[in-house]
């Protein structure tokens, strides 16, 4: 019987992998071509994976939890056609022909991937998946070594939790002394792998009568890892600037009601800051650019990303695609869709997508200002704080007297491999400088 596989689809740039969380179809049942078979999700949405063909669907190559890379197979369908030839009767006197099974080919081709990638052979009949294979490539583990690490997935499979496990505490572990080599086989030369610095064993957290262990869920979990790893990728530098937005705050009270009125909807100060921001990026735009290597990757389109919270208590980011073209009532009308939908987790992987630039605003949680974390892989974010009524100093004509403004603090972090700080500091004040010259008779 002829088997094709469903494989894990494309969801965006960023996202080389994806959790199965929930099998909405059995092994045996049938399905229709484009018809859910199982849930998945990643670290910024969840979705679902339809059928791309009319069948039955045979085998399920990954159980709930499991971390499938994007391309590989989750699963494998029979079509109707060829269920239909399945089922009629062979007529022949010769021995029964035996079908080869495809998921072990499946596993059998991925084995054999795996072994050209990682350069190393082994004897072994283990499997490994291609997120481990990964990993173990990245941090210099050969095949002689990842045989030696215990797996507690099915069959003693190592998991990304075994192996990121091994790689924490392999400054600690003995060297494990490779196997020589079979003479028939080429020698070729690998770089030489650096030890890894001792890393301590975590320090155990004492638990006191009363005390509450709460699992993190699945979001939470990424979210950990990923702003590990962005502190780990980019050096941090965060510059401040205080803005008199009094201007900005005076227009807005006046033009709220009749906007409510006429559009349906409020009018925030986040499209003001996104307009702001679009323009500053345009006067410095290696502010919008992306590192891969030992090169800059400078960025056409300004898609700006705004950090929203959930219902939850999770932040998720969706992305004003280019931001520079639209006008204010644009930017308004596209902020409110996207931030009401981001609440409810309605949003589609295109729309979290693509961010050049992120803003969060602090502010809406009473923050005067905050040191934000880069989104991967941006190079830098600003963190609007709260709007707040000061004494500030004036100059006028007649001298310079003190009056109560409308000010916030500025926090824009950077990364300080490619943005220094003159570039970095120059940015946020040039988005200063628009805020506070917002023209008061301005028209939306």
């Amino acid at each position: 019987m002829a088997e094709k596989p469903i494989l894990m689809p494309k969801m965006g740039e960023s996202i080389a992998e994806a959790t199965i969380i929930r099998w909405l179809k059995n092994e045996g049942e049938h399905v229709e071509k484009d018809e859910p078979i199982v849930e998945i999700a990643t670290d910024k949405v969840d979705s679902e994976i339809p059928s791309t063909e009319a069948g039955i669907l045979v085998k399920q190559l990954y159980k709930d939890g499991d971390v499938v890379k994007v391309g590989e197979p989750v699963a494998m369908i029979s079509s109707e056609g060829a269920a239909s030839a399945a089922a009629a009767p062979v007529v022949s006197a010769a021995a029964p022909v035996i079908q080869p099974d495809p998921v072990a080919a499946v596993q059998k081709t991925v084995e054999t991937a795996i072994t050209t990638v990682s350069g190393g052979v082994t004897n072994s009949d283990r499997f490994y998946s291609p997120l481990v294979m990964n990993i173990a490539r990245t941090e210099g583990i050969g095949m002689n070594e990842l045989e030696q690490i215990s797996g507690t997935g099915k069959d003693g499979r190592v998991t990304k939790a075994d192996i990121l496990n091994y790689v924490q505490n392999r400054g600690a572990a003995p060297a494990v002394t490779a196997a020589p080599a079979t003479p028939a086989a080429p020698v070729v030369a690998e770089k030489p792998v650096v030890a890894a610095p001792e890393v301590k064993a975590p320090v155990a957290i004492p638990l006191n009568a009363g005390d509450e262990i709460i699992e993190m869920d699945r979001v939470r979990k990424l979210i950990s890892e990923n702003m590990v790893q962005t502190k780990r990728t980019s050096p941090h530098v965060t510059s401040f600037v205080e803005a008199d937005v009094t201007n900005l705050v005076n227009w807005r009270n006046k033009v709220k009601d009749s906007f409510k009125k006429r559009e349906g909807e409020n009018i925030t100060f986040t499209p003001v800051f996104v307009w702001a921001i679009a323009k500053a990026i345009k006067d410095f735009p290696m502010i919008n650019v992306s590192v891969d290597g030992d090169k800059i990757i400078k960025k056409k389109n300004i898609n700006v990303g705004m950090a929203v919270a959930q219902q939850n208590g999770n932040l998720i980011v969706p992305v004003i695609k280019n931001a520079d073209t639209m006008n204010l009532l644009g930017l308004t009308r596209v902020v409110n869709d996207l931030a009401n939908r981001a609440r409810i987790n309605k949003l589609t992987f295109d729309e979290i997508q693509g961010g050049t630039y992120t803003v969060t605003n602090v502010g809406s949680f009473g923050n005067v200002m905050g040191t934000p974390l880069i989104s991967q892989p941006q190079v830098a974010i600003m963190a609007i704080g709260a709007i707040r009524k000061k004494p500030a100093v004036l100059e006028t004509e007649y001298g310079d007297v003190i009056a109560v403004r409308h000010m916030m603090y500025l926090s824009h972090s950077y990364d300080h491999r490619v943005v220094d700080g003159a570039l970095g500091g120059m940015f946020v004040r040039r988005v200063a400088d628009y805020l506070e010259q917002w023209d008061p008779n301005t028209e939306i």
